[in-house]
């Protein structure tokens, strides 16, 4: 299967030379350790940082989310096409004016990630937003038929007031807080007709 890194690393810098180049180094046997420089990241450090920060939850619940994602799409047989990851791809390399494809080796070298690790990232993201299509899109498309005109319909109001003085006045109570736009469009709204239907 053609992958991102076979397509990035054919054009460029072997993926083996990316910590040379850039400094950074991730030991082999499922990346026990993170060399950068002279620097070295066990993983219980990385542990005990998010711990010490309050983040480790967010981060299990995050993984955990993606099993859950992966098993429902599995059961529905929803997958990921190579096409659409490179179109994805594509579309963040441009985002990022990343012209060349030693360009997007450099930025992922800087992210400290593989180019096969970027590509599972844009699965993973790609299949929750295929997932959650499949799940809802029905629903919300049934919603806004069953509600059209109400989505369709804008009111649209101007306040237009004699002096300055009273404008900023106006401002600053919606500002504030001590009154709405919605209120102030009450008393003061351009449509004589409409600001009295606001009465009603």
């Amino acid at each position: 299967m053609d992958t991102i890194r076979d397509r990035v690393s054919s054009k460029s810098l072997p993926l083996r030379n990316l910590s040379y180049n850039t400094n950074i180094d991730f030991k082999d046997n499922a990346g026990l350790m993170i060399v950068i420089g002279e620097v070295r990241l066990e993983p219980i450090e990385i542990e005990n940082f998010l711990r010490k920060n309050i983040q480790l939850k967010q981060i299990c619940q995050k993984i955990l989310f993606q099993k859950i994602i992966d098993r429902a799409a599995r059961e529905r047989n929803i997958t990921v096409t190579d096409e659409e990851i490179q179109a994805e791809a594509d579309r963040q390399r441009r985002e990022r004016k990343l012209e060349k494809a030693i360009d997007t080796v450099a930025w992922l070298a800087d992210e400290m990630i593989a180019p096969e690790e970027w590509e599972a990232g844009i699965r993973d993201r790609l299949l929750a937003k295929k997932l959650s299509h499949a799940l809802f899109g029905k629903e919300v498309e049934k919603f806004f038929a069953e509600n059209k005109l109400y989505f369709e319909q804008i009111l649209l109001y101007q306040i237009v007031v004699p002096y300055e003085k009273l404008a900023w006045e106006i401002f600053y109570q919606i500002e504030e807080e001590e009154m709405s736009f919605y209120q102030a469009a009450h008393l003061y709204d351009i449509d004589e007709k409409r600001r009295q239907k606001l009465w009603l």
